[in-house]
């Protein structure tokens, strides 16, 4: 499949996010030392303009703290029980969590919540499908593919942004 792709600067660092005109492919946390050569990093199809540009406005709105909720389509990849979770994440309202068994109970399979946790963990699209919003039974941050450090920040984020004004 050919995509597209840039490089994003949010205060985490540089994202590294790939689509097509049909959507957001995955989104990857590029480490410290990737992030001064790949800044600047793009290539953008002409047919998928449009999602570039939807996505590069919601990104920045929603390290503003005023996007909620992400509109900009994205392609779902991974088993059908990983699909599940993922969309049963996109479900958690901003500034809110679950834990992995409210999302095993929710789905319908409430002795997965070790499975939820790895189909969390396999989420190729972080922050839009926003798996830092599950958390453990305890309250506890447990597992996050790119860093404990990244998910406490996008939490703070959301609480700090949470009755914020909202931009579409």
């Amino acid at each position: 499949m050919e995509y597209s792709f840039f490089s994003y600067p949010s205060p985490l660092g540089i994202l590294n996010i790939r689509f097509t005109e049909r959507g957001v492919l995955g989104i990857s946390f590029l480490e410290n030392e990737q992030n001064i050569n790949n800044c600047n990093k793009a290539q953008v199809h002409d047919a998928d303009l449009i999602v570039y540009k939807y996505l590069f406005k919601e990104l920045n709105n929603y390290f503003l703290g005023r996007l909620k909720k992400f509109e900009v389509p994205i392609i779902l990849q991974g088993t059908e029980f990983q699909i599940k979770v993922w969309q049963e994440i996109l479900k958690i309202p901003y500034g809110e969590s679950k834990t992995y068994g409210e999302i095993a109970r929710s789905i319908g399979m409430p002795d997965s919540a070790r499975a939820v946790g790895r189909a969390s963990h396999e989420n190729k699209i972080p922050i839009i499908i926003p798996c830092h919003r599950v958390i453990g039974v305890n309250g506890k941050l447990t597992g996050y593919a790119s860093g404990l450090d990244k998910k406490q920040w996008l939490l703070k984020h959301e609480q700090k942004h949470k009755e914020g004004e909202e931009i579409g």
